[in-house]
């Protein structure tokens, strides 16, 4: 029982990851709609990650926290430029000029972004003549493709009964500020780092296994750049940091703990077992949460491409958790054979 529950444990973790992304989506593009600069956001959002986190770091890393190094530090540099300034600048712009399941729907380039470089940076295995690579490869082709697919083809209107409030109100909505074409750009753009951060966030557990003060370490730096990023953007508007008891406050502190805080600790642990790739091919979850949020909470009109979309995304995610799944087991064998070794001894 205490195997199976081990087992499940990196699965459970991500796709609980994958619900507060969702939420993320949601809450976020509710503050960007009604005035909160996203350059902002993303400097509040890693203030309140770090306040969250730094203690349980000091706490619960002492003893194994390892001594700084100027080649650590510096990768910790470039992880808080990559993730919490870069990509996150260029998500929220992208999803102020789109929408919520729109922008969760592009994210799904993110697995094969990371795919990618984890190969190139040999952190995942490919054979071409196994069957299970070519399941993460194929799988991965299909996940995107799902994506894609129901990004860009929408098909018959679902009159689901609580939608029916919001049919009429679709051709109403105004889009005067809406831009898809450079939305999708700057998204897949900040895709592209969120995958190298991951992949360096791999590289750096590595000599710096604490995974609460890396997170905390992240966030701190995260926020500093950020400052230095926001200060640039929003130099002659002051109003912008201003913040209050309401909507863009929950953005910030939600985003903050769940997201940042939690995420980036959670994908740190699950990514030193797995690896990012796994990590990665849970977040077609994501667009799928956001969508069925969206219709239930916000009442957004559902479309047959779209949930023939999510469907091709599932057996997509399958494919590329088979294909990971049979590469758990050479290291479990491995594993056996040094036990058995140690036991003879």
């Amino acid at each position: 029982m205490v195997q199976m529950l081990n087992q499940a444990m990196p699965f459970m973790a991500v796709t609980f990851m994958q619900f507060g992304f969702a939420g993320m989506s949601l809450i976020s593009k509710f503050a960007l709609n009604h005035g909160m600069s996203p350059h902002v956001l993303v400097v509040y959002r890693h203030a309140v990650a770090t306040v969250f986190i730094a203690p349980f770091a000091i706490i619960f890393d002492r003893n194994v926290r390892p001594k700084m190094t100027l080649s650590i530090f510096t990768k910790i540099v470039l992880l808080g430029l990559l993730e919490p300034v870069i990509d996150q600048n260029l998500f929220y712009t992208g999803m102020k000029l789109t929408t919520a399941t729109f922008t969760s729907a592009m994210c799904n380039v993110l697995p094969a972004f990371a795919f990618i470089m984890a190969w190139i940076f040999r952190l995942e295995k490919i054979n071409l003549r196994s069957l299970h690579s070519l399941a993460k490869i194929l799988g991965t082709i299909v996940t995107v493709g799902g994506a894609m697919l129901m990004t860009l083809i929408n098909g018959p209107m679902l009159n689901f009964p609580w939608t029916r409030r919001n049919i009429h109100q679709e051709s109403t909505v105004s889009t005067v500020h809406q831009d898809p074409i450079k939305g999708a750009i700057m998204i897949a753009a900040g895709c592209f780092c969120w995958s190298c951060f991951m992949i360096l966030q791999a590289i750096t557990l590595k000599s710096y296994p604490a995974e609460l003060s890396l997170t905390t370490w992240i966030c701190l730096v995260g926020t500093v750049q950020g400052t230095a990023a926001a200060l640039a953007f929003e130099w002659n508007n002051p109003i912008a940091w201003s913040i209050h008891f309401d909507y863009k406050l929950l953005a910030a502190v939600y985003s903050g703990i769940m997201c940042s805080g939690i995420a980036y600790y959670i994908q740190g642990m699950v990514m030193k077992e797995r690896g990012p790739v796994f990590v990665t091919a849970f977040s077609p979850l994501n667009m799928i949460i956001t969508a069925v949020m969206s219709s239930f909470i916000l009442a957004e009109i559902m479309y047959l491409g779209r949930v023939i979309g999510a469907m091709v995304i599932v057996i997509g995610l399958y494919m590329v958790l088979w294909g990971k799944s049979k590469d758990q087991l050479p290291s479990e064998l491995e594993k056996d054979d040094k036990m058995e070794l140690a036991t003879n001894v």
